[in-house]
């Protein structure tokens, strides 16, 4: 029987789904979380291996003679050697668009947090200010109506795409981004400098690349407005982080909400940890209970179709 080995199915499975659909694939074990150290011993039988953020590098590839599989349990598979894998015969698969409508809706609750700051304002009712206010209403920031604001994405795949359709239900004006572009898009594109000079919010929607590390930096925040601010749900290392913490410290810009940093979980001197108004949560854009079921699900049809000589989701 084929042996199965999830590295760190904890943050995909909590409790709330179930591996029974892949119990029927094969003999199939599951860990919650796997450390670098433990990877070879865990994974030296198996022929497949699902692994949503346990990096898989050349190294240990090469430790991995049984492997035949590597199934990314998420779209992103950066964590993966894929170069690597195609020298050894191991096929990798990904779970492709299976977050689309659940990141595009955790970058507007970002993006409300800054224009409404409903949490602020519900810990100092809940603190007892509203009781002890001499007037019926009260603010402890300035609040933001969205209509008539300039939305930027930044990527324009199936999430920036929902991202910019919500932005547009709001009465945004929406640019986007990417290298070329788009036939047919629904939104004008503007080059990078003009996108980040224009906008009132970015929104960051694009996969990491070498060539895209850390373009968020002096430079383009340089250009925004100083009410702007910037949303990330899609990779860390997309922002310089040193720098966009300078910038809110120094009221360069308005504000920060991000999903993820370049380190997760980040050390206690990342400087946006203390920086000005950001708001970060602890990457949960992908993580609603209908976006991890479709990762589930996606995951047995790949491993199914492999097994069957057939893959499905191919990324290398």
């Amino acid at each position: 029987m084929t042996k199965i080995v999830v590295t760190d199915g904890y943050t995909l499975n909590p409790g709330d789904l179930s591996w029974k659909q892949i119990e029927t694939l094969g003999e199939l074990t599951v860990y919650d979380r796997t450390k670098p150290d433990e990877l070879i011993d865990r994974c030296k039988d198996a022929a497949i291996v699902l692994t949503n953020k346990v990096p898989f590098n050349a190294a240990a590839i090469d430790q991995l003679p049984n492997l035949k599989l590597i199934g990314v349990t998420a779209t992103g598979y950066n964590i993966i050697d894929v170069q690597a894998a195609a020298q050894k015969g191991i096929v990798v698969s990904n779970v492709p668009a299976y977050g689309t409508d659940s990141v595009a809706q955790h970058s507007f609750a970002l993006l409300l947090e800054l224009t409404n700051q409903v949490g602020k304002h519900a810990a100092s009712v809940a603190a007892g200010g509203w009781v002890k206010s001499p007037d019926f209403s009260y603010q402890l920031s300035p609040l933001t109506e969205l209509a008539g604001k300039t939305m930027g994405i930044v990527g324009w795949g199936n999430i920036g795409q929902q991202t910019a359709r919500i932005a547009q239900a709001f009465g945004m004006k929406v640019l986007y981004y990417t290298p070329s572009k788009k036939e047919n898009a629904f939104a004008p594109w503007a080059s990078l400098p003009d996108l980040f000079a224009k906008s009132d919010f970015i929104s960051l929607h694009c996969p990491l690349k070498p060539e895209n590390t850390g373009f968020v930096n002096n430079e383009l925040i340089g250009v925004m407005k100083p009410s702007a601010c910037i949303i990330n749900t899609s990779r860390g290392p997309l922002i310089n982080e040193q720098h966009l913490a300078d910038a809110l410290n120094s009221n360069r810009i308005a504000g920060a909400a991000l999903d993820v940093l370049s380190t997760e979980p980040p050390p206690a001197d990342n400087p946006l940890l203390s920086a000005k108004n950001c708001i970060i949560t602890p990457h949960i854009a992908w993580i609603s209970k209908e976006a991890r079921q479709r990762v589930m699900e996606v995951t047995v049809e790949n491993v199914a179709a492999f097994l069957k000589g057939a893959p499905v989701n191919k990324v290398s």
